[in-house]
């Protein structure tokens, strides 16, 4: 076996070795009480239990889309496949400050009015149970009380599909 890795700083450490890794990426959405809605691409998320069934998705505090999840009672997190790239372009490279991307897309109303995006690999929705701040990212931990897989088994797209995004916001 090879000698060990010389040891080095962990934040260099992470970010070479995240940046080779194909995560799949997501598109949380959420509807506030005043009818306003928003949804951004994600890179942070996982399912984090069985029983019950919760999935925890992070959400940029720089984000449009954050002062809406915080607000909201619900959150949609949405699978996407690898041929989604359109929809990740939409909700990774523009921001809601700017366009309402809700209008070039088609959706529609999940639990408590959250936007459900049509024509994704799946998503689960449900009420948001815990926020936890997790550093410059938010940490929401969401029931994942219904939804639909439209093709469980689609190849997902991952982040070396989308790492050349420019973001909507500035991180």
């Amino acid at each position: 076996m090879d000698s060990p890795a010389a040891t080095t700083d962990g934040k260099s450490v992470l970010v070479r070795l995240a940046a080779g890794t194909d995560t799949p990426m997501a598109i949380v959405t959420a509807a506030a009480p005043d009818g306003g809605r928003s949804g951004c691409l994600v890179g942070f998320w996982t399912q984090c239990s069985i029983h019950p069934p919760r999935v925890l998705a992070c959400v940029s505090k720089a984000n449009h889309t954050f002062p809406v999840a915080i607000g909201a009672d619900n959150l949609a997190i949405h699978w996407l496949a690898d041929d989604d790239r359109r929809l990740a372009e939409l909700f990774g490279g523009e921001t809601g400050d700017e366009i309402d991307k809700f209008e070039r897309c088609s959706w529609h109303p999940g639990p408590g009015g959250v936007p459900v995006l049509d024509g994704t690999k799946g998503w689960v929705a449900g009420p948001v149970v815990e926020r936890v701040d997790v550093g410059d990212h938010v940490a929401f931990v969401v029931d994942a009380e219904v939804g639909a897989a439209a093709d469980a088994k689609a190849d997902e797209l991952g982040f070396q599909a989308v790492r050349d995004l420019e973001p909507g916001h500035a991180p």
